[in-house]
């Protein structure tokens, strides 16, 4: 009963949804990715390498044997490193993009949590905290000059 409870709070909570959330927008995100390798940075590299498809670039260790029908009896065994070398160019570009939609980001909050930059509204729990702050340095100041009387009347 203890994990229904369990499962009750994490759905309550909110994390269940924005994790779905999460993985709809990234699989969104990997189609856009996908087409940004395969139709716009890959063609300008296959027209520097003439024409090259790294797709099929790979390494037979078997050839695919047919018989006299033309049937596969025997099915090709090869290292397809084309693939892997298009799979690591998806990386490196997924890896930036989110690198520089992160900075992008991190820039907005960074200007959110400043009370003095007045371009984007400051969020209630930031003003907050900064409301407390200056109460607690008010109240020290206070304890300072009663202190500092204290110890001159002594």
């Amino acid at each position: 009963m203890k994990i229904f409870e369990e499962f009750k709070e994490f759905a309550v909570k909110g994390n269940m949804f924005d994790m779905a959330i999460g993985i709809i927008i990234g699989a969104s995100f990997n189609s856009v990715i996908d087409v940004l390798v395969k139709k716009i940075f890959l063609p300008p590299l296959s027209l520097l390498s003439n024409g090259i498809n790294l797709e099929s670039k790979k390494i037979i260790l078997r050839e695919a044997y047919k018989n006299n029908l033309g049937e596969t009896t025997i099915e090709e065994v090869a290292i397809s490193y084309g693939v892997l070398i298009e799979t690591l160019l998806d990386f490196l570009i997924v890896g930036f993009t989110i690198f520089f939609v992160t900075k992008i980001i991190n820039k907005i909050n960074k200007k959110a949590e400043d009370p003095e930059d007045n371009s984007i509204k400051t969020p209630k729990n930031i003003e907050l905290l900064i409301n407390i702050n200056k109460l607690f340095e008010e109240q020290n100041e206070l304890l300072r000059s009663k202190t500092k009387k204290n110890i001159s009347k002594n």
